[in-house]
């Protein structure tokens, strides 16, 4: 991955170019490790519903998804109905997919589950770190995205193919894959060293 010259004239990942919304995302979210259940279960329903979509599009659609998931709390999505359901593909807001939508409530209930097995949503995702979490990928998907994606949908959770998975673990850092000579490379190295994994 290479990198451009940002309006600060730093070098960021060339993505950053795609959209105006993006270096603000690259800066202060993608890469850094995340540890909080909600963000984390926020970040999967998302990359879920950015199946077959560009990014921009979900970003830009972020808000109106927390207001009508409930800011993504899995108790209070867990326990939607199929009310739930015919609200939301009502609001225009949203992607109104009834089978990404039907998707994320099953998941809710589903990562209960997974949090009364493993004490977290968080100490599970993060059993699939990589060894080597701080070298960039440059690929979509690797062993451990294939390996969480196949751990989720054993237990039932929907949307999770091993490239929507390496796609969370990039953002929510578990793999550090901002380009050689980002800003935000080192900064998110650093955030690795003083994270605690949970359930470690």
């Amino acid at each position: 991955m290479r990198t451009i010259e940002g309006p600060d004239g730093r070098h960021r990942c060339s993505w950053c170019a795609g959209a105006p919304e993006f270096l603000p995302y690259h800066d202060e979210e993608w890469g850094f490790p995340v540890g909080d259940d909600r963000l984390l279960f926020e970040k999967l329903a998302l990359e879920s519903f950015q199946s077959g979509l560009s990014w921009r599009t979900i970003l830009n659609k972020r808000e109106a998804f927390r207001a009508g998931f409930a800011g993504f709390e899995i108790d209070k999505v867990a326990a939607f109905t199929e009310a739930d359901v015919e609200r939301l593909l009502a609001d225009a807001g949203i992607v109104r997919h009834r089978g990404k939508i039907e998707a994320v409530i099953n998941n809710a209930r589903r990562a209960r589950e997974l949090i009364a097995e493993a004490g977290s949503l968080a100490a599970f995702v993060w059993r699939y770190e990589p060894e080597a979490p701080g070298l960039p990928q440059s690929r979509s998907t690797a062993p451990e995205s294939v390996a969480l994606s196949k751990a989720l949908k054993q237990r039932g959770w929907r949307f999770v193919g091993p490239t929507t998975i390496f796609a969370f673990m990039q953002a929510m850092g578990l793999v550090n894959d901002h380009a050689e000579g980002c800003i935000s490379q080192d900064k998110a190295s650093a955030l690795r060293a003083a994270f605690t994994v949970p359930g470690r």
